[in-house]
């Protein structure tokens, strides 16, 4: 496939993603505080294999090693979060300052690769200390969320210009808060509403604070988007893949547009209002610098009697015998663009970033190398996608892989690996994938032989 990085234009940004919980380990060294997510992979039966991240790739102890790595590969921009609990190890009150040090530390080596910093200021590892306290069902979690923000812009924000505010709230509050698949394993609609409700608040306040302490930082917030198609042409299916592309889709980035919540089209989602106060739904409005755009794969919905609430549900790729990776994610790039194209028809939308696009596949080790042709077609194939949607006047201004390295997959622990470096957990060695390698050489335009060649053996031997 002939793409070229010329084609997306000069100002377009090119990164890596990765989340502190997925690869830091040292998950309560250093004066770090337990999150969710530790507390959470602690139940047995939870994760599969009863795996869990206190190890993981740890970043903690490799950064220099890993960002040495990613400058190799001339991908100049990361995108990584901050450990809540690594800085406030109660949520609140007492900072940790080896924890702070440890960030300004990576933020400063990053700098000097001349590799910017993408900072998410949240994915997912809440405080067990403020979950034990409601989490983000609790109201006082605006508070408990805008100390924790205040503080970071005023730590880091020297050093750091690109923030977003959430990873995927509707992810994170719906595998966590209603379905209990993801940390903290809570159920039910109430808890859901709640959560969401919380969330769309502090994505917003979250902005205001960062603008209010820092003018010229560049602002966003991530959200999960996927094409959503109906089964069959039957008005039943059509009615489900519309509630399905309502909960997924439109949920915060209506609000956070000033929009307001869809709830009048779902009858569940009315529930909520008794979670909403006096004010509430002009303070669910703030105006992005940029959205980013997380997308994967499409969903199929059908009509579904016995599904409570919405009568619908998702029909899994396998089920439909389409392509798939690891995570049961049909393989279809058409999707990133459909996305793209419908995030970007919104009246007064941003600059769209896609923030997050990869693949999990059955990825080996032969004779030192991983040739992982799968991935590197996905990624082929889904960016040019991207350069359709861009191409068509969408105004996307970014690109970032999911993920650098291999990492701890959450529910479903280290079997798919999503990496473009592979890595051997027992050991802790990186090998550069065949996939790696091909973005390598897309970022520098050189051939591959010459990329692999400028690529210290050490960083591929440790």
């Amino acid at each position: 496939m002939d793409l070229r990085r010329e084609q997306f234009g000069n100002n377009f940004a090119w990164g890596v993603s990765a989340a502190a919980y997925q690869t830091e380990g040292a998950h309560l060294a250093y004066g770090k505080g337990p999150s969710i997510w530790d507390e959470f992979t602690s139940r047995k039966g939870r994760i599969r294999n009863n795996e869990h991240a206190a190890v993981s790739c740890d970043f903690y102890h490799h950064y220099h090693h890993d960002l040495a790595l990613m400058r190799s590969m001339k991908i100049p921009n990361f995108r990584f979060s901050l450990a809540w609990s690594r800085i406030f190890p109660e949520g609140t009150g007492q900072v940790n300052k080896a924890g702070v040090d440890f960030y300004k530390r990576m933020i400063d080596f990053c700098l000097e690769l001349e590799i910017e910093p993408w900072v998410t200021l949240y994915h997912w590892d809440l405080p067990l200390a403020l979950e034990r306290k409601g989490g983000w069902t609790n109201r006082e979690m605006i508070n408990w969320f805008g100390e924790y923000v205040d503080f970071c812009i005023r730590q880091f924000g020297d050093r750091v210009n690109k923030w977003m505010v959430l990873n995927e709230p509707m992810v994170f509050t719906g595998a966590g808060y209603f379905l209990g698949l993801h940390a903290p394993g809570r159920k039910g609609l109430k808890n859901f509403l709640a959560a969401a409700h919380h969330a769309a608040l502090c994505q917003a306040e979250g902005g205001r604070i960062i603008r209010s302490v820092n003018s010229s930082a560049k602002i966003g917030t991530t959200f999960s988007a996927s094409q959503v198609t109906p089964q069959t042409g039957s008005e039943l299916d059509l009615q489900a893949a519309e509630k399905i592309d309502l909960l997924l889709n439109r949920s915060f980035i209506e609000p956070l547009l000033g929009l307001g919540y869809p709830y009048h089209e779902l009858k569940a989602l009315q529930r909520m209002e008794v979670f909403i106060r006096d004010g509430d739904e002009q303070k669910l409005a703030f105006p992005m610098d940029f959205i980013g755009i997380q997308n994967y794969t499409r969903e199929v919905a059908c009509y579904s009697y016995f599904t409570p609430l919405v009568q619908a549900r998702i029909v899994r790729a396998d089920q439909r015998n389409a392509t798939h990776t690891l995570m049961n994610w049909e393989v279809y790039p058409e999707s990133i663009h459909h996305v793209l194209k419908r995030f970007g028809a919104y009246k007064n939308i941003p600059e769209l970033i896609v923030t997050e696009n990869g693949a999990a596949f059955r990825d080996e080790v032969i004779n030192g190398r991983v040739r992982d042709e799968g991935r590197k077609q996905y990624l082929q194939q889904y960016l040019a996608e991207v350069l359709r949607a861009k191409t068509e006047g969408v105004n996307v201004r970014g690109y970032f892989v999911w993920s650098f390295t291999d990492n701890f997959e959450w529910a479903e622990g280290y079997s798919p690996r999503f990496g473009l470096v592979y890595i051997d957990y027992a050991t802790q060695k990186r090998i550069i994938k065949s996939s790696g390698q091909w973005y390598s050489n897309f970022l520098e335009r050189k051939s591959e032989t010459a990329i692999i060649r400028n690529i210290s053996p050490s960083l591929n031997r440790n």
